[in-house]
This record gives C-alpha cells, structure tokens and sequence, in this order.
C-alpha cells in the first residue's frame, strides 16, 4: 500500500470508527508505530482537523465532514446487509475489496445513521447449510482485466478430473449461479468462447498486453441455441 492509499485509510477509518490508537493504526496496516506518527502529522498539515485526545488515541473534529454524499437509513442498511450476504461469497477478493468500500462510505455516514446501521450489523445474520470447500481469490483481479482487455493466463482443473490446463483467455463477462462465479472468456486452446468456474482456476497471471474487444455480447451468447442455454447453466463445471 502506498503513503497516499494509507493516508485515505486512515482517514475514513477515523470518520467512521471515531477514535483509534496509533497502535491501533500500526496493526491495521502492519507499519511502525512512527509510521503512523508521520501519516497523521501530514495529514494535519493538509488541513484535516485531527483531535489527539490523551489517553484514547486520535479522532476527527466534530463536524468534519469527508465528502458532501449523504445517505438515507435505508440506503445505509442496505448496504450493510448487502455485505452480510456478500461475506458468504466464496472469493476473498471479492469480500476484502467490499469490507473497504464500505469503510469508506461509512466516513460519510451521519452520526445517527452510523449507529444505527452498526446497530443493524449486529442483528443480521445470515445462514447456509450447504458446504463449500473450494475457495478463490482471483474476483476482483478479472474484473480489472474484463474492463481493461487484458489477456490472462490460467492453470484450471475441471469437476472431478485430475488433470490442470494451461489456457491464455480473453475475459469477457462473468456471471453468478449456486453461489459460483463464472468466467466466460475466448480460449485460444480451444479456439472459442469457453466459461469457466473461478474457483476452479488454480493460478492466474494478468497479462500487460491487451486484446481487440470480439464485441461480446452475454445475451446473445445465452440467446444462440436453447440447448446449448441449458447445457451451458447445469454443465459449466466441465468445460
């Protein structure tokens, strides 16, 4: 993470958390305590009205707004249950890149909606009897290179079989079903679209080099043949 990414952190973290130790901070982005020192001293002399209140560690002024963006309480609690049921998504990109977001809209959440939606945080639950052990990491990465034409090269092993592939694809959309994510990219081993289950991908690298967008289209693609439709929905583990 760089010094500016930190500096932002922190900043939302103290708009939404209200007061945090530079301990606290230290353990947060596993830097040095004088780090931390540093980052809130420059974040002062930029003008941000930091509070050190002793013995408790360091906070916003009150009235010290981020951003002009004001949210309803049911806006906000939407979004706080959007992020129990996306905690129980498989991927931990996907989960991790929310859990930030959501901090940093929190920074701008009025006091009175702040502690109703962490009210709300603690009353939700959510549960799923069904087991998953397969796991991923990579949703977020594919989405940055679907939007910005990268190639990617993947190892990936199909639904029981032993053997791994290699493939260069060109990731083009992805969609959600039984609580798995699915790639649906062009696979120059095979010389046609091909979808993919992201958990099943074993490694990935993005490729700097990109590729000239085919013009894909997912309705069409789903559109092309009701047979294929349906073999594409309930066999996309052995593709």
């Amino acid at each position: 993470m760089t010094q500016l990414s930190r500096l932002i952190a922190i900043l939302t973290l103290l708009k939404s958390k209200r007061i945090l130790t530079a301990t606290e901070l230290a353990n947060k982005f596993k830097v040095s305590i004088r780090t931390i020192y540093r980052d809130i001293k420059k974040l002062i002399e930029a003008g941000v009205p930091i509070v050190t209140i002793e013995g408790k560690g360091y906070t916003l002024m009150d009235g010290y707004t981020v951003a002009p963006v004001q949210f309803t309480e049911k806006e906000a609690n939407a979004l706080v249950t959007a992020q129990h049921l996306i905690k129980k998504s498989n991927d931990s990109s996907f989960v991790l890149d929310y859990d930030e977001a959501l901090t940093k809209i929190k920074s701008v959440f009025r006091s009175s909606i702040l502690e109703k939606s962490e009210l709300l945080n603690k009353k939700i639950h959510v549960f799923d009897t069904r087991q998953e052990n397969i796991a991923s990491n990579s949703l977020s990465e594919i989405q940055l290179a679907i939007t910005n034409y990268n190639y990617i090269e993947i190892n990936y092993k199909k639904e029981n079989d032993t053997n791994i592939s290699f493939r260069k694809i060109e990731p083009y959309a992805m969609y959600s079903t039984q609580k798995k994510w699915i790639l649906i990219a062009w696979c120059y081993l095979r010389l046609e679209y091909r979808a993919f289950r992201v958990d099943r991908i074993q490694h990935f690298k993005i490729l700097r080099d990109t590729f000239e967008d085919r013009k894909f289209n997912i309705q069409t693609y789903f559109q092309s043949s009701p047979y294929d439709n349906k073999k594409k929905t309930r066999t996309f583990t052995k593709k």
